[in-house]
């Protein structure tokens, strides 16, 4: 394949059709070849050509700027109008790469600890009876009374957040991933770089407060993480906080609210979950139902790298500076990589989905994202057996990038 043979897509990643059910354009897309072109993108549609691209640091980066200046690539200077924004995009580990990355996944790595996340199951717990206890009434939202405040709650509560401040966090991450679309308005850019301005100066005076006071929370633990001499600087401990809250929750409530959809419109699957519940069943059963959810309805189905040399992939020729999609969404329901793969199978022995990406930018929250998840889906299961959807297609907010429901009625 040549790159002037490489078909050229054009198509909105904000369509709400597009959005609302993405899997037939994806499998279209699939089947007609391993890679199109659209707009500045080149879209990468199966997966094992993206678990190759997220597996080589060397010919693929979240970022360019560790191998070359903004010079060198022919770059204009940064946008002022976003300078808050881009400098802590910049400044964590999620968009870092090479030696830097390395350091703070480390340094990062010693506080936020398996330990202290499983720690937390009895609180996850605690936090999803109260929330299950105030519903009140035969209908409810359940994205607004169940899937938003329960990671937000468990997050805030790990970074140490006092509780009369957490309302705050919400909307301040909210804002900020609006710019991780691959389109966007002058007004999210204005709202995110107000979001980000806002959210540091509040993290810089509770790490200072905790430096002072220490506390059993993941930002005392931060401010005394170290590596011999090396520890956090302020501005690194503040971006990975906020890189914390809006990793740490956007895919809990995205992939809850789509979980309990999905199984609610295959009734058998639910009420399947629900016999386990009461017979008992813990993590053996929730554990590979929540991986095998998350592959089928993926919360983040797509993420982007930067090809660092030219190269190919499938035949597909990549020129250094080129960035690609990669549709997690359409690896995890490529047939060559699972059988029967557009279908739900809830105790799927085999599960390597992309939902939490590969390599060395494996999501590092994903240990706390999977408790919440398989706490709170047998927690419904339990709880609310008889639940039914009040609206039988609801609505999806924002774009392709951070899929996520608007609202969920359910009774």
């Amino acid at each position: 394949m040549t790159a002037h043979a490489l078909p050229d897509v054009p198509f909105d990643l904000t369509d709400p059709s597009f959005v609302r059910d993405p899997y037939p354009q994806l499998a279209a897309w699939r089947a007609a070849g391993p890679a199109f072109a659209s707009g500045p993108l080149t879209f990468f549609t199966r997966y094992a050509d993206m678990a190759g691209i997220l597996r080589d640091r060397r010919r693929f980066g979240r970022t360019m700027l560790h191998r070359f200046s903004r010079d060198e690539l022919g770059w204009p200077p940064p946008d002022p109008r976003r300078a808050q924004f881009d400098a802590f995009n910049g400044n964590h580990m999620l968009d870092s790469e090479g030696e830097k990355h390395v350091r703070l996944r480390s340094l990062v790595a010693r506080a936020f600890t398996p330990k202290r996340v499983e720690d937390l199951r009895p609180r996850v717990e605690a936090i999803l009876s109260a929330r299950l206890d105030a519903l009140r009434g035969e209908a409810f939202d359940l994205v607004v009374d169940v899937a938003e405040p329960l990671p937000v709650t468990v997050i805030a509560e790990l970074l140490g957040v006092p509780e009369p401040d957490r309302h705050r966090l919400r909307p301040w991450s909210a804002a900020i991933v609006k710019l991780y679309e691959v389109s966007h308005s002058d007004a999210d850019r204005d709202a995110a770089e107000r979001a980000v301005t806002e959210f540091s100066a509040y993290l810089r005076a509770l790490a200072a407060e905790r430096r002072a006071r220490p506390h059993d929370d993941l930002i005392t633990a931060l401010t005394q993480v170290s590596d011999g001499s090396d520890r956090l600087s302020e501005q690194e401990l503040i971006d990975t906080c906020i890189l914390l809250l809006n990793a740490g929750h956007e895919a809990s409530v995205n992939g809850l609210s789509s979980m309990v959809l999905n199984l609610l419109r295959s009734r058998a699957h639910w009420d399947a979950l629900v016999a386990a519940a009461r017979a008992g069943a813990g993590d053996e059963v929730f554990g590979p139902a929540v991986e095998e959810l998350l592959r089928f309805d993926t919360p983040l189905p797509m993420f982007e790298r930067y090809v660092l040399e030219d190269t190919e992939v499938a035949g597909v020729p990549l020129a250094q500076g080129q960035r690609v999609a990669l549709l997690y969404a359409s690896g995890n329901r490529d047939a060559a990589a699972f059988d029967r793969a557009d279908e739900l199978v809830l105790d799927r022995a085999h599960n390597p989905h992309l939902t939490f990406g590969l390599g060395a930018h494996y999501c590092l929250g994903a240990p706390l994202a999977r408790l919440e998840l398989r706490l709170a889906l047998r927690a419904l299961c339990a709880r609310l057996p008889e639940l039914r959807l009040v609206d039988a297609e609801p609505s999806y907010v924002g774009g392709f990038v951070i899929r996520g429901l608007a609202a969920l009625r359910v009774q």
